[in-house]
């Protein structure tokens, strides 16, 4: 009876802290709604995205994201809710169908007033090809494990991959 306890517990602990401890026995059965990894990173698809308190459209709308293409990272599914999170910090439940899996990233500087150079090619010695302010949001082309080859509105280039938000580090995109 007390290991019947014990691993009840195991499992009740799996569920709410989402520990992979009972994934080995549902070999290939998705962990999340969707099927696919959390935590992930997403862009909005619209430019009028409302941001929930809770995952159904029950609860408030908490803010509305007015800026189609931002990154966001998913860190929870509850049915065709996801649970978002923007490179402030700031939380909330976003309906799936307002989510692309288009990659897209935000430039990050340790000082607002500094500009990130992106360069010709992926390497700090190659021609600067222009200089990015912190908060410019660009697509995501490509990623090595430390740089990434971004575009957007009159620019295309390289930058480190650890001057953006939107990517993890080391993650590799093609």
């Amino acid at each position: 009876m007390a290991l019947v306890r014990l691993w009840s517990g195991v499992v009740l602990m799996s569920v709410l802290f989402g520990s992979p401890v009972i994934a080995g026995l549902a070999k290939e059965a998705p962990l999340t709604t969707s099927g696919l990894p959390v935590p992930r990173y997403v862009s909005l698809k619209s430019d009028h995205v409302n941001v929930r308190a809770g995952p159904t459209k029950d609860n408030d709308v908490a803010w509305v994201y007015t800026r189609s293409g931002l990154p966001v990272e998913i860190t929870a599914e509850y049915e065709n809710w996801r649970r978002v999170r923007d490179s402030e910090g700031a939380e909330g439940w976003v309906y799936h169908s307002l989510l692309s899996g288009r990659r897209t990233a935000v430039v990050t500087m340790k000082h607002k007033d500094e500009l990130a150079p992106l360069y010709d090619s992926a390497d700090a010695s190659s021609a600067v090809a222009a200089r990015l302010q912190a908060g410019v949001v660009a697509q995501v082309k490509k990623c090595t494990a430390s740089w990434c080859h971004i575009a957007g509105n009159g620019f295309d280039g390289w930058i480190q991959q650890e001057r953006l938000w939107g990517v993890y580090a080391d993650e590799q995109v093609n």
